[in-house]
């Protein structure tokens, strides 16, 4: 953690929505007139597509079913960390982009599935903000959740989570049922050891919860809506929230236990306004009491 250089970092699996959660800091930095740079979590896997695949049909052979992008093995945790960590030392580090599509490979010049060369951060920014699968992850070799000042869990129930990443998958990415079905399937351990345990490390998680039938994901015909669920967001350390205001300012909303508030789903984008601006401004001014 760094006073002179703050880190925020949101994470969540593939398919929970982290890219959502972006656009409102993105909102929150530009209202706050907040100087932020960028880290994506996808630059810091190990392969880029090809190579990806061809790893995948190599570890099958030897009988792995579980080689996945969430596993120690498919990324550069200590690239990660060391990005995490100049970063709060010095106020800049080295990221790269993964360039996912046609549209992106326009604006990069290079290949959809492949990487950017490695390049510095622009200096003398507010903050640095991450949002990807492994924000706050911790093995016995690295720790990046010591690194970041504000660690942000979105994290649907699960049987959410895969609708949004089946739908995801199918339609922006031309994948079957089938195929994200297995990605599922072969993802599930690394999810388990990998994505799971770092919300417990997370400072405030943000859970959707539809309350309507989502039992069998892999026939839903569309994702709930926001006003067919629920948010439940819960506090790691509550002390200084001001619970009261938050209840008044989200109607219908409730405690469900002391570290916890649930409102509904369509309230979830004012929820976050009204508990992360807050937040945020304490790293800038901290930050500024320091010059």
């Amino acid at each position: 953690m760094s006073r002179k250089h703050p880190i925020i970092s949101i994470t969540g699996s593939s398919g929970a929505g982290t890219t959502s959660v972006k656009k409102t800091f993105e909102q929150i930095f530009f209202r706050e007139k907040v100087n932020a740079v960028y880290i994506e979590g996808d630059a810091f896997h190990r392969y880029d597509r090809a190579e990806m695949r061809t790893q995948m049909a190599k570890e099958a052979e030897r009988g792995n079913r579980h080689f996945s992008h969430f596993s120690p093995e498919t990324n550069l945790f200590e690239e990660l960390e060391r990005a995490f960590r100049d970063y709060g030392e010095t106020g800049t580090a080295v990221t790269r982009h993964y360039v996912h599509d046609a549209e992106e490979s326009a604006l990069h010049g290079t290949p959809p599935g492949t990487f950017t060369e490695w390049e510095r951060l622009p200096e003398n920014s507010d903050l640095l903000f991450y949002e990807g699968l492994h924000g706050a992850v911790v093995t016995d070799k690295v720790n990046v959740a010591r690194y970041a000042d504000l660690k942000i869990g979105v994290v649907p129930v699960i049987n959410l989570e895969w609708i949004q990443k089946l739908h995801r998958d199918r339609s922006a990415r031309g994948y079957s049922t089938e195929a994200v079905t297995d990605t599922i399937l072969r993802r599930m351990p690394d999810y388990i050891h990998y994505i799971c345990p770092q919300f417990t490390e997370t400072d405030i998680n943000f859970q959707r919860v539809p309350t309507v039938d989502t039992s069998n994901p892999f026939v839903a015909r569309w994702i709930p809506t926001p006003d067919e669920s629920m948010v439940v967001i819960r506090f790691k350390n509550p002390r200084g929230i001001d619970f009261p205001y938050l209840l008044s300012m989200l109607p219908h909303s409730w405690m469900s236990r002391a570290n916890s508030i649930v409102c509904p789903g369509a309230k979830l984008d004012l929820a976050m306004q009204l508990i992360l601006t807050p937040l945020i401004m304490q790293l800038i001014e901290r930050k500024r009491n320091l010059k």
